[in-house]
C-alpha cells in the first residue's frame, strides 16, 4: 500500500488518462451546447474564450435543466457552474482524487501555468488509472469479496 501511496503523490494528472475538452463561447445557448455533447459523445464543455475558464457545463446540469424545463434558447452562461475548480497539469493523481471526493465532482479542468484549458480529468480517467497500476485486485475480486453464505455449500 505504501507503493501505492507513493505514485498517487508523485504522478501528475496527465497519467490518469485526461480527455480533451470542447470548449465554447458564454453566448451560446443551451440547445446547441446539448447538439454539440450529443455529437460529440462527450459529458461536459468548458464554457469562455480559448484561453480561459469562466464555467463549465456538464450532463448533470443538463439533466437539471431537463428536469425542471427549463428554456433551452436561454445561454450556457447563465446555467453553467461559474469559475470551477480546476487542476494544474503538474498535479498529482492524489491531488485530483481528494478535490474530487471533497467536492462531489466528476469531472475538472486542467489548465497550464497561463490558465489556458489542457483538458479534464473524469472520474472515469482514475478508475482506468487504478486498474492499470493494480490490475490483479481489480480483476481477480470476486463482485462480493466477503460474501458468506446463510447455509453450507457443497455435496
Amino acid at each position: 500500500m505504501v507503493n501505492f501511496q507513493l505514485r498517487l503523490d508523485a504522478e501528475s494528472v496527465e497519467h490518469a488518462f485526461p480527455s480533451d475538452s470542447l470548449t465554447v463561447d458564454p453566448h451560446t445557448t443551451v440547445r446547441e451546447v446539448f447538439l454539440l455533447l450529443k455529437d460529440s459523445n462527450a459529458g461536459h464543455v468548458l464554457v469562455g474564450q480559448t484561453d480561459q475558464i469562466q464555467g463549465i457545463f456538464t450532463e448533470r446540469d443538463a439533466l437539471k435543466l431537463m428536469a425542471g424545463g427549463a428554456d433551452l434558447q436561454i445561454p450556457v452562461a447563465d446555467v453553467m457552474s461559474r469559475d470551477p475548480v480546476t487542476l494544474h497539469i503538474d498535479d498529482t493523481v492524489g491531488k485530483a482524487i481528494t478535490s474530487m471526493s471533497h467536492g462531489g465532482y466528476r469531472r475538472l479542468p486542467i489548465v497550464d501555468g497561463a490558465s489556458t484549458p489542457r483538458g479534464a480529468l473524469k472520474a472515469s480517467g482514475i478508475l482506468h488509472y487504478l486498474v492499470q497500476h493494480f490490475p490483479a485486485v481489480i480483476y481477480n475480486l470476486p463482485p462480493q469479496p466477503h460474501h458468506k453464505t446463510q447455509e453450507r455449500e457443497g455435496a
